[in-house]
């Protein structure tokens, strides 16, 4: 049996091969010509040479490799002459194997994939390459919305975006290394997420980061400015508190600013307050709603437990427990994890929870609704996280606070004393 299989898998190597006859060397204006299989493997070990007077060829992967200029008119194929003229239309049995022939400068997987990619939107990811980058853009390759991910580091890069490319989702991934693929890696994208900087160790507050990451932010805002000023961008980079108004300080200084499409993602606080709410009430935190205000550091984070969906009450004590809980659940996962990360896991979860509901809004879905830190006019500060209701343009709408009992207008400011500071000192690093 294996021999007649092989046998029979050579027959067909020597039809095909009979198809690829060479032609001159200057007939070919451009370059290669790449073939792309489906139904010649399993034979991953096998290759077949042509006589001496006809260039080498491989199977590998799944591809064709050879040096042929043009490929010749033959039944049932298509070839390309320096016109461009088609021949006849592929045959049945050659349009289940022949998923692509383009002349291309350069024979790579890449080119091959990026033919067949699902309709959608073009991402983004700077700082792809982190604790909270990596996870982020696995989440992102498996996003139905995503037909571009582009993936940028200045460490790293290559290997993750190889990693990550061969998913077998329908997202292109390309991979970018180091301030010179900045522009490239941003041109045309309509989501920008920004997850770079440094990671929070043991003893560390969010403003310990501020100088290391409020360069960061600053340097890569200025190349969304230039290369993709209409993208929604997604700030991730702590203390977000701080990053949200670098960034918007950047964009008012190119002239690019939009306030409806730059947001803080404060979804891991809404994540949180999710699942601990529903470890009290015995609930499935899926079917939990938590809104919260304010910020994304410290008291800032204002969990608004009287409007928790579905409608409950808790006593006092289990109100104190969830809202310090909440309030300090990144730095609980930075002591358990003993100086060796922070949350990235559960970041990098609600990083691809938010932006997929940015791209659903994108799409022009209706009632996308999440919390986010974004400019507002909900309080006298210039910044502030509540609901907002997501569409095609941003932010479409913030949606006001709503009741607050005695216990969260209380909370709510001490949260605004804290912000203002935050905030100027973001304006401040710019406007130095």
């Amino acid at each position: 049996m294996e021999q007649q299989q092989q046998g029979a898998a050579a027959r067909r190597m020597a039809t095909l091969a009979s198809h690829l006859r060479p032609q001159p060397a200057s007939s070919h204006p451009q370059g290669v010509i790449a073939l792309c299989l489906d139904s010649l493997l399993p034979l991953p070990a096998l290759s077949v040479t042509s006589p001496a007077s006809s260039p080498a060829f491989a199977i590998n992967s799944g591809s064709w490799r050879t040096k042929l200029r043009p490929a010749p008119k033959v039944k049932g194929l298509i070839s390309r002459g320096e016109g461009g003229r088609r021949s006849r239309k592929l045959g049945p049995w050659r349009q289940r194997r022949l998923l692509l022939m383009e002349e291309v400068p350069l024979l790579m997987g890449s080119n091959c994939r990026a033919k067949g990619a699902a309709p959608g939107f073009k991402v983004a990811i700077l700082g792809a390459a982190g604790g909270i980058g990596q996870p982020l853009a696995l989440l992102m390759k498996m996003n139905p919305l995503v037909s571009v991910l582009h993936l940028y580091d200045v460490v790293n890069a290559p290997g993750v975006t190889a990693d990550i490319s061969h998913m077998n989702t329908g997202a292109v991934v390309r991979g970018f290394l180091g301030q010179p693929q900045l522009e490239n890696a941003l041109t045309g994208m309509d989501l920008v997420i920004i997850p770079a900087g440094v990671p929070r160790k043991p003893g560390m507050t969010r403003d310990d980061l501020f100088n290391i990451n409020a360069g960061i932010v600053r340097t890569l805002c200025e190349g969304i400015a230039k290369c993709c000023p209409k993208a929604i961008v997604n700030v991730i980079s702590n203390p977000v508190n701080s990053t949200v108004p670098i960034a918007a300080e950047v964009f008012k200084k190119a002239g690019t600013y939009d306030p409806k499409r730059l947001l803080g993602v404060t979804t891991l606080d809404v994540v949180r307050a999710n699942t601990f709410v529903g470890e009290v009430l015995g609930l499935d935190p899926r079917e939990v709603n938590v809104p919260v205000i304010g910020g994304h550091a410290g008291v800032t984070i204002l969990p608004l437990l009287s409007q928790v969906n579905p409608a409950c009450s808790f006593t006092s004590e289990e109100v104190n427990y969830l809202t310090s809980r909440i309030q300090n659940g990144g730095t609980e996962v930075v002591e358990a994890k003993a100086g060796a990360g922070s949350a990235t896991l559960s970041m990098a979860y609600a990083a691809a929870k938010f932006a997929d509901a940015c791209l659903r809004g994108l799409r022009g879905d209706a009632g996308i609704v999440e919390c986010s830190y974004v400019a507002s006019q909900v309080t006298e500060l210039p910044f502030f996280a509540s609901k907002v209701r997501l569409g095609r343009s941003g932010v479409e709408e913030i949606l006001p606070l709503g009741p607050l009992n005695e216990f969260e207008r209380a909370g709510l400011e001490k949260a605004k004393k804290e912000l203002a500071q935050s905030i100027q000192k973001g304006v401040s690093f710019i406007n130095k």
